[in-house]
């Protein structure tokens, strides 16, 4: 019983170091895009979203993450444009709410950038991504930061007339920035 107590006082003496950084700061994090219409960038952003996260610094390639964007918080600067993609052409977003990504792997490319692999999830139709990142550890924090292309067509955003890639380019970069505590 001594022996038992003796080492319930030595757990609770001892601080414990937590390497895993799994709690979102939302207030410093965002998920943003830049599309093209006619060939002018178009910036926006999602104002809602969550993010499961779980990243070790020393081993980031264990690193596991869920993150859910509410597709009904876009914000393209303008009402009109807000209202426009929530239609059935573009996001659908009264059937579909939600975009999500999982993520299955990470891998390292060196001099501190990954590459994290996973299932990206819009409108019901599910392919798969790869998303380079970069991961900043600074004042009690892990700041992770990356961008990827994205094919809306794939994914069904933008049919009918919004379907003609002169109008509006098929290719969209996602950019994302995920502040996370221990």
């Amino acid at each position: 019983m001594k022996n038992w107590i003796a080492l319930l006082l030595l757990c609770i003496a001892s601080p414990t170091i937590a390497a895993e950084f799994s709690v979102l700061r939302p207030q410093q994090s965002s998920v943003s895009f830049v599309s093209k219409q006619m060939g002018v960038p178009v910036e926006g952003s999602f104002r809602k979203f969550s993010a499961n996260i779980r990243v070790d610094p020393a081993k980031p390639e264990q690193g596991r993450a869920r993150i859910d964007i509410d597709l009904t918080s876009i914000d393209t600067g303008n009402d009109d444009a807000n209202q426009e993609v929530a239609g059935r052409a573009w996001f659908d977003s009264k059937k579909y709410p939600t975009a999500s990504f999982v993520s299955n792997q990470v891998k390292a490319l060196g001099k501190g950038r990954y590459e994290v692999l996973g299932d990206m999830t819009i409108k019901g139709k599910t392919l798969k991504v790869r998303a380079p990142f970069t991961l900043e550890q600074k004042a009690g924090a892990l700041i992770v930061v990356g961008s990827f292309p994205l094919k809306r067509l794939d994914y069904g955003i933008g049919s009918g007339i919004w379907g003609d890639t002169e109008v509006v380019a098929d290719e969209v970069q996602l950019d994302f920035r995920f502040t996370l505590a221990q």
